[in-house]
């Protein structure tokens, strides 16, 4: 579906169930984070890129303080709230998000009033793909544009982050916000998570395409592992004596220094991990995407082994495609459950797909999904 006739649909049914038009369309994309996993609440590097699947919104304003709610992927749809009431565990499910960024914005100061939106998607729920944050940064770009705000992208990003934090209780860093907000077609995002800066790489695959693998294991990230991790490289940066684990210089010196075996696998994952980002950047600037795979495959296996956030689907996966064909792959996401992502030569896209499907199936589980991905723009007004 062409975002055109996206806007026109979303449109279309916010008029059916509010009894007027929109005040406009607004849409806000999932990513791949191409390399660069756990790193981002470590202060360090990422590069995703947006995808053409996300959230679209339609969106008006409104005269009193409320805040109505209603999303055609979900079954609890509408939800209504006071603005006025608006607070952590104030609302539960799909809604905590939205209603979490006119939280994170009203306590920034600005004017936000009652608003009316409707949301619908085309991002799988739970396949790592960042349909959470699809769904805070439409609708921050919807309110920024119908309040007047003027907030750039990254500030609106760091409202939506703020939602996901303080709001809904997961406690996220900055990547999949920022991918949402700031990327743009044929290209990947690199993020420096401390600072904030970021720079357009071209993302020019050629003879290859990024397959992802939605392996069908859905998971929940706030159910307390995420969290887990994150406090583990927080403790291993103040027994390191760094702000964060991006500070860390001597690998071998930091984890002679640290006692607990968890903790030092969890240091070796971030450490390397920021530097594959760098080394990816520096092939894909001198157009060498195939090189790219062995450093994918590298960050799945340290992802496994170092930082314990893999499940078994995309351990599969991922071996099944590289003796299929595929040049090289990972899991994508925050971890235990979600997608895999695969670089594959184009002639071998098949093969690849019947592999992994064949042996998913002969181990009892569900077919997994597959899509494309392809580098597309960042949030943006539709209609």
């Amino acid at each position: 579906m062409t975002a055109s006739s996206t806007a026109s649909t979303v449109a279309e049914t916010f008029a059916e169930a509010y009894a007027r038009r929109p005040s406009g369309v607004w849409h806000a994309p999932g990513r791949i984070n191409l390399i660069g996993e756990h790193t981002d609440y470590n202060d360090g590097l990422v590069l995703p890129f947006a995808i053409a699947q996300g959230v679209s919104v339609a969106a008006s304003r409104r005269d009193d303080d409320l805040l109505e709610l209603r999303s055609l992927q979900a079954i609890e749809s509408p939800a209504f709230v006071s603005l006025s009431a608006l607070e952590p565990g104030s609302v539960s499910g799909w809604a905590a998000y939205p209603a979490g960024v006119l939280w994170a914005l009203r306590n920034a100061g600005h004017p936000v009033g009652g608003i009316s939106l409707l949301y619908d998607s085309d991002l799988p729920q739970g396949a790592g793909l960042s349909s959470s944050a699809a769904l805070e940064c439409a609708t921050a770009l919807a309110v920024n544009d119908l309040f007047g705000l003027g907030l750039p992208g990254l500030e609106l990003a760091r409202a939506a982050q703020r939602a996901e934090n303080g709001f809904v209780g997961m406690p996220c860093g900055i990547l999949d916000q920022s991918a949402s907000m700031l990327c743009k077609e044929d290209h990947a995002l690199l993020l420096d998570c401390r600072s904030g800066l970021s720079s357009q790489i071209p993302l020019a695959l050629g003879a290859f395409t990024v397959l992802v693998i939605d392996t069908r294991a859905v998971h929940s990230l706030v159910d307390g592992e995420y969290a887990s991790r994150r406090a583990a490289c927080e403790e291993a940066a103040r027994l390191l004596g760094v702000p964060a684990l991006r500070d860390v210089k001597d690998l071998a010196g930091a984890l002679a220094a640290l006692p607990d075996p968890v903790l030092r696998r969890r240091v070796q994952h971030v450490v390397t991990e920021n530097h594959r980002v760098e080394a990816v950047v520096g092939l894909l600037r001198a157009g060498a995407v195939a090189e790219v795979g062995a450093l994918l495959t590298a960050s799945h296996l340290s992802l496994r082994d170092q930082f314990e956030v893999s499940w078994p689907e995309a351990d599969v996966a991922v071996a099944t495609a590289l003796a299929a064909g595929a040049r090289g792959g990972r899991m994508v996401g925050g971890g235990f459950g979600g997608s895999v992502i695969t670089l594959v030569p184009l002639d071998r896209v098949p093969q690849v797909r019947e592999a992994v499907t064949s042996a998913f199936l002969s181990r009892g589980w569900a077919a997994p999904a597959y899509l494309t991905a392809l580098p597309a723009p960042g949030a943006r007004r539709l209609g």
